[in-house]
């Protein structure tokens, strides 16, 4: 049987390193383990040019080279020979390879040493299956069927949510149920800063909703920051560069900070921007226990969940704003109860009950103007219309996201089991309930 690129899919996923030979002029031969190999098309594959000189100068004086490829699930090999084609320095194939790499190695802090500095493409002349002396696993064994079916059972349930939250619980409750990958996170954009902020959560203990990444940082934040789906098949040769500082960074004892939570055994990480009209509206991130966890059907299957999540996300904004809801009438404040203290930092907009981090920013700029009107007056019902129209609470001009900056509020304050809710009385309206004698200081 004639074997092709694309029945080589698990040898390009960086496993298992792969191997090229050269030569120079005078046929003295040269061999090299490389990081990163691509399939560019059906008769091509790009290289990753980072550190191997002497590979670089053979080819330019000798242009055949030979490459073995390993399959990171069976352990077969595959040798491929190559003329070569060209040199990139730049461009959307160079951009992927060099921001895969960037984003590998800044899992582990070494995105300055792994940088890359140019992508050779090679023409593949014949392909040739290599013998084992072992037996080696059934390439089937990694198909997974059904991932269109999945990917439109999980689409149905996200046209059908009439809220943001709903719409979070779809995606992440059918990439676990339909998808089968149990730990995901969903980021959302808000504009103010160059970051992302965790919005939704499926797996984890605790959630990490709240929790914020910088554009440009890991994975997440090279998905954020270029709009391109980022994936690593085995963080196992990643951490063998250097040791994984995400669950142990001094960062993560700073007060007005929210963890970001991980799976300590993970293997493959994908991150997948939530793109509307070429805008990156958020990202899903997913991850798992296995090496190669992610096909390019799975891949797929994420791109299109993502996009279906973000454009519903983008229409529950637009339709909680209602012209016509009514401002709700002021009630008496609840009487007796346990005293809880809130404390509001302006600086930030950080706060805090009963001496516990909630929230900052946008967020807690909200809870704090609700629990106000709640104190002075007894109000304990608002609507999205009066929000958006109250100028002291300063949100943003343009794409002011309300309705998941109170979807992350509300499920923040549910997860801490904190005397104070939020509440989803309808489209465009919101509930406050207080479990006892409000105490707001501003420091």
């Amino acid at each position: 049987m004639t074997m092709t690129l694309r029945d080589l899919e698990a040898c390009f996923e960086g496993v298992i390193p792969s191997i090229i030979a050269t030569a120079d002029a005078e046929g003295v031969p040269n061999i090299s383990y490389l990081s990163h190999v691509s399939m560019v098309d059906d008769q091509h594959v790009a290289l990753s040019n980072q550190f191997f000189a002497k590979t670089a100068a053979n080819i330019r004086l000798n242009p055949k080279a030979t490459l073995v490829v390993v399959d990171g699930l069976t352990g077969a090999q595959s040798r491929l020979h190559l003329a070569f084609a060209y040199t990139l320095e730049e461009g959307a194939l160079f951009d992927r390879l060099a921001q895969e790499v960037a984003a590998g190695s800044a899992q582990v802090g070494l995105s300055d040493v792994m940088r890359l500095r140019c992508v050779d493409v090679f023409r593949v002349v014949a392909i040739e299956a290599v013998p084992s002396p072992v037996e080696v696993a059934a390439a089937s064994a990694r198909m997974r069927p059904d991932r269109l079916a999945a990917a439109e059972r999980i689409v149905a349930a996200i046209a059908a949510a009439t809220d943001a939250g709903g719409v979070v619980d779809a995606l992440l409750g059918g990439i676990a149920g339909h998808l089968g990958f149990d730990h995901a996170l969903l980021f959302q954009s808000y504009g103010e800063k160059a970051q992302i902020t965790a919005i939704g959560s499926t797996g984890y203990v605790p959630s990490g909703i709240g929790a914020e990444v910088p554009f440009g940082e890991g994975l997440i934040g090279s998905a954020a920051a270029s709009g391109r789906v980022v994936k690593v098949s085995d963080m196992s040769r990643i951490r063998r560069f250097g040791s994984a500082v995400r669950h142990s960074s001094p960062d993560e004892n700073r007060t007005r900070e929210i963890v970001l939570p991980g799976m300590a055994d993970a293997m493959s990480q994908i991150a997948v921007p939530l793109v509307v009209q070429g805008h990156v509206e958020g990202v899903l991130f997913v991850e798992s226990g296995r090496r190669l966890a992610f096909t390019r059907e799975d891949e797929a299957a994420l791109s299109i969940v993502a996009r279906q999540a973000a454009v519903s996300l983008a229409l529950c904004e637009r339709m909680s704003f209602d012209p016509e809801a009514a401002f709700p009438a002021d009630a008496a404040p609840a009487a007796g109860g346990s005293r809880i203290d809130v404390a509001h930092h302006p600086f930030d907009d950080s706060v805090f009950i009963n001496g516990d981090y909630v929230i900052k920013g946008v967020a807690g700029r909200l809870l704090v103007h609700m629990l106000g009107q709640y104190i002075d007056g007894g109000r304990r019902e608002f609507t999205n219309r009066e929000i958006r129209l109250d100028t002291s609470l300063r949100l943003p001009d343009y794409k002011d996201n309300l309705e998941t900056r109170l979807l992350l509020l509300r499920r923040r304050l549910e997860e801490k089991h904190l005397p104070i809710r939020l509440l989803q009385l309808g489209r465009g309206k919101i509930g406050l309930a207080v479990e006892g004698e409000v105490r707001l200081t501003r420091r």
